[in-house]
């Protein structure tokens, strides 16, 4: 598996990015082909799911940012992680943690994100 701080930084760069082809091609790179995403307030499935619904989240947040909070960390094909997400102003607007299985190649197989504050 590769480190969970390196695909915690390569997760939250695919939300982060807002132009569509680099962002669907940050999707490809970190998500294998049969992933899955789940949270309480979306999902979606495939590349193309997976795209789509964090191209909604952006339009929903125009503007906003992820960043890490604390330490990633895993075991096993377990990767977990906290994060923020800061409005343009720099106020921290949502604060969840993703829990992630990890193929053996490094890709995410499936994500299920809570929110601590929304």
């Amino acid at each position: 598996m590769n480190s969970p701080q390196a695909i915690a930084h390569r997760y939250l760069a695919a939300w982060n990015e807002r132009e569509p082809g680099a962002r669907r091609a940050q999707v490809a790179a970190i998500f294998a082909a049969e992933s899955s995403y789940i949270d309480p307030m979306m999902r979606g499935a495939g590349i193309d799911g997976i795209d789509a619904m964090i191209g909604a989240a952006q339009q929903h947040f125009p503007a906003h940012c992820f960043a890490l909070r604390g330490t990633p960390d895993g075991h096993n094909d377990v990767v977990r992680f906290a994060w923020t997400l800061f409005a343009p102003d720099g106020k921290a607007v949502a604060h969840g943690l993703d829990i992630a299985t990890v193929t053996l190649e490094g890709r995410l197989a499936d994500v299920t994100g809570f929110l601590d504050q929304a």
